[in-house]
């Protein structure tokens, strides 16, 4: 589930990646108007930045850096000014809300090709966490809201990308107030099935992951417990809806069928 309150800003500490590409103005040696990180992109065409011609995608280069985050890594803490804005490359970043006595809890997850930040906002309002290797474009805040200011295009398509998040927080509201232990599972599973990778064919019958949260994160995410957790993923696999090898590969034979058991 990804979450429409999903803010970030990007503190010291942050491990960039440069190359010999980037610092000749973004372009490719072959007179290519698309700069070389967005050519590389897979994410690009289906995020934001799908909306923008070549012209618009040289400015918007300009305000770009690519980052990558290791597991575990913070990248954002409740609070903190908000100096940039990301878009989801690759990975998964877990978002939370930490209560006053310490209590926590993930209030959505963000794959590529996400927008991670809530445009205008001062202050972070969620603790940001890489749940996996990520690699993420950043974004300068002026920056980037300067070109929406001036570009109708980009604006519609982060208002498109923020309710369609509104649309699927709501639907994960059904499924942790309603739905059984084993629907929830299941439905846990098929969304990091269906969007942990934004290049995979949507006619695919079946589709192999790492698991990217603990088991614990996992209990924590649906409102479980850890053995609730592990006993269901033993009943799933046991059922052969799906696999488990190297205690966090999945592989997932029939999305279909894994749906169905979503309720």
């Amino acid at each position: 589930m990804r979450t429409l309150f999903a803010t970030l800003a990007f503190g010291a500490g942050v491990s960039d990646i440069h190359d010999s590409a980037m610092d000749t103005n973004r372009k490719d040696i072959h007179n290519s108007d698309i700069p070389v990180l967005c050519r590389s992109c897979e994410a690009r065409h289906k995020g934001m930045c799908g909306v923008l011609d070549s012209a618009e995608l040289v400015a918007l280069s300009r305000h770009t850096r690519l980052a990558r985050h290791s597991a575990g890594k913070e990248l954002a803490a409740e609070g903190m000014p908000v100096e940039s804005y990301a878009n989801v490359m690759r990975g998964v970043v877990k978002l939370t809300k930490v209560l006053e006595d310490g209590r926590q809890q993930i209030v959505g997850l963000q794959f590529a090709p996400d927008f991670l930040g809530r445009l205008f906002a001062p202050d972070s309002a969620v603790t940001a966490e890489a749940a996996s290797d990520v690699d993420l474009c950043r974004l300068s805040k002026s920056g980037l809201e300067r070109l929406i200011a001036e570009n109708p295009k980009l604006e519609r398509r982060l208002m498109e990308q923020t309710l369609r998040e509104l649309d699927e927080a709501r639907e994960w509201m059904v499924t942790l107030g309603r739905k059984t232990a084993a629907e929830k599972v299941a439905s846990f599973l098929y969304l990091i099935a269906t969007h942990l990778d934004p290049s995979a064919d949507s006619e695919q019958k079946g589709r192999k992951f790492i698991l990217p949260l603990t088991r614990g994160d996992v209990a924590d995410f649906l409102g479980l417990t850890i053995e609730t957790v592990s006993r269901q993923l033993s009943r799933l696999r046991a059922e052969k809806v799906i696999a488990i090898s190297a205690v966090t590969q999945v592989d997932v034979p029939d999305l279909e069928r894994l749906r169905k058991r979503c309720g």
